[in-house]
């Protein structure tokens, strides 16, 4: 049945385990894929997944997250929650992204969701180019969402998890439209901001606190961070 949901498009170039096949070659036990989302919203949670997965049974239809509809999404969460070996979610909120800024705001969400596991990982795979876990275990691994199974079940687990997170957080605060921009910047949100101002869940320390009009608040941005948003 999942398999005739899937659309053309996503037929193709599914993303495998030869990354961590060579670990598991190599005697590591626990290969861990990790993935993140959230990390240029304007509001809400950053939040990582790690997602540890079978080595030989496999489910149909996972793929990056970004490649998914959050139809396809949903639909897919559930399933790949059970198929993990052991997965976990680690969270910073926006109070702690701007005391920390976003780089160790990371770490922190990394290091939470590795400690979440029942096992302490041999081998951490992490997307893109760089090590935001470090410890002398990670891999890199670029555009790993797309082509290594365990990231890629990773940013489906974190993804979920953070949209659903926000659709919460969009019956709080209606006129900002979190169920469908999810913290990300997008003219209703900015509309929103412009009108009334920030809610308890932005991050203070971005740049378009700037921007408000009315009132009378600047971003509290650590120096540091003076560079990355102008």
């Amino acid at each position: 049945m999942a398999a005739t949901r899937m659309r053309p498009a996503l037929r193709r170039s599914a993303p495998t385990r030869r990354v961590e096949q060579r670990w598991w070659d190599d005697g590591h036990r626990v290969v861990v894929g990790v993935d993140e989302v959230g990390r240029g919203s304007w509001a809400g949670p950053l939040t990582v997944a790690a997602a540890v997965v079978p080595r030989t049974r496999r489910i149909v239809g996972v793929r990056d997250s970004k490649a998914l509809t959050e139809a396809e999404r949903e639909r897919l969460f559930d399933r790949v929650a059970g198929w993990c070996e052991a997965w976990a979610v680690g969270h910073v909120t926006p109070e702690e992204c701007d005391e920390l800024g976003m780089s160790d705001a990371q770490r922190l969400a990394a290091r939470r969701a590795l400690e979440g596991l029942p096992h302490e990982p041999d081998r951490v795979l992490l997307d893109g180019s760089w090590d935001f876990v470090g410890g002398g275990r990670t891999t890199t691994v670029v555009k790993g969402d797309a082509t290594c199974l365990s990231i890629a079940a990773a940013s489906v687990l974190a993804k979920v998890t953070r949209d659903r997170l926000m659709r919460q957080c969009a019956a709080e605060h209606p006129a900002y439209d979190f169920d469908r921009n999810k913290g990300y910047p997008c003219p209703r949100h900015r509309l929103a901001l412009a009108g009334m101002g920030p809610t308890a869940i932005h991050r203070r320390s971005w740049g378009f606190m700037d921007a408000l009009p009315w009132t009378g608040l600047r971003s509290e941005r650590p120096e540091a961070q003076q560079q990355l948003f102008g």
